[in-house]
């Protein structure tokens, strides 16, 4: 079982990855979009030809608007995220982007978003990931409410928890990273490829640890004494092909999306593409092994209430 026997080495890899994250998001520290911190969006598709995106950006800044994020909407479009825009600059963008008339395009939205909204958004979005944790909590110490030994239901609902904080930042950290060299800002998509992450790697996670439960149940009705190392070491076994499969068809799909999508969905890819990856190592080599290291706690916990 080189998985359990090296679980010390993967503890260690993992918790350096994890330390490289949190600091690429404390030191980096991505923008928010004006979804979350209020802004104007401004939505054009152009009559012909679409100019260079360097070349939108070029006429852009001249105006001092503080950065836009500029990307292309379709085969002819382009979608320009700021700070909110007063009519008269509304006015001078447009004319910006048309190279003062020369190229004839067509607005197809304007929208501001005030701060306060921008706020809420935020708001409830934490409020969303924090509620899927909580969910996930409850549900799994019901579900292995039967397993007890050697440790209680409430522990494989504690390391679910552990290992989703963990899933949920490398991706962060590496969007982070990605955001330096590119200029990419957190916006809804960024939350809704946290929450598909949050599904995907607890689905893993569960899956391995009912294999456990399966075993320890087995073990207990054949009357067979199995050190509880042996019973994880089989379950990942058990559940490793499976894993490895089912996130190889996932991947290909995302590959083929960053690729071949538009820009808009790129990020989107991206950072679901990376949490897929991190769920899945996160689950065969720290979400079960970490079961060994709470039972040996529980078991010298109990010895000390014996003496």
């Amino acid at each position: 079982m080189p998985i359990i026997n090296n679980r010390r080495i993967f503890f260690i890899i993992i918790g350096a990855l994890t330390l490289l994250a949190i600091a690429a998001i404390v030191f980096i520290r991505p923008q928010l979009s004006i979804e979350f911190t209020g802004g104007s969006i401004v939505e054009v598709v152009y009559d012909a030809e679409r100019p260079e995106l360097e070349t939108v950006r070029a006429r852009v800044d001249v105006l001092g608007y503080d950065h836009p994020s500029i990307r292309e909407s379709g085969e002819k479009g382009i979608t320009l995220r700021s700070r909110t825009l007063t009519p008269e600059e509304h006015v001078l963008l447009l004319g910006a982007l048309s190279n003062n008339g020369e190229q004839a395009l067509t607005e197809l939205r304007f929208n501001s978003i005030g701060p306060s909204l921008g706020n809420e958004l935020a708001i409830k979005a934490l409020y969303a990931i924090a509620g899927v944790i909580l969910a996930i909590v409850f549900y799994i110490a019901w579900a292995f409410r039967q397993v007890s030994r050697p440790v209680t239901s409430w522990v494989y609902g504690f390391i679910v928890v552990a290992i989703l904080i963990h899933d949920i930042i490398v991706p962060t950290g590496f969007y982070a990273i990605w955001s330096y060299f590119t200029g990419a800002q957190i916006d809804s998509l960024f939350v809704v490829a946290l929450l598909a992450i949050l599904g995907y790697s607890v689905n893993d996670t569960i899956v391995i640890f009912d294999r456990v439960r399966e075993h320890l149940r087995k073990n207990e009705d054949e009357e067979i004494e199995e050190p509880f190392e042996e019973v994880v070491g089989a379950a990942i076994y058990d559940t490793l092909g499976r894993s490895i499969n089912t996130s190889v068809t996932v991947i290909l799909a995302l590959v083929a999306l960053a690729v071949f999508g538009s820009e808009v969905t790129l990020n989107f890819s991206l950072v679901l593409l990376s949490g897929v990856v991190v769920g899945t190592y996160s689950s065969v080599l720290l979400a079960a092994p970490l079961l060994i290291p709470m039972a040996r706690i529980f078991a010298k916990k109990k010895e000390e209430e014996v003496q």
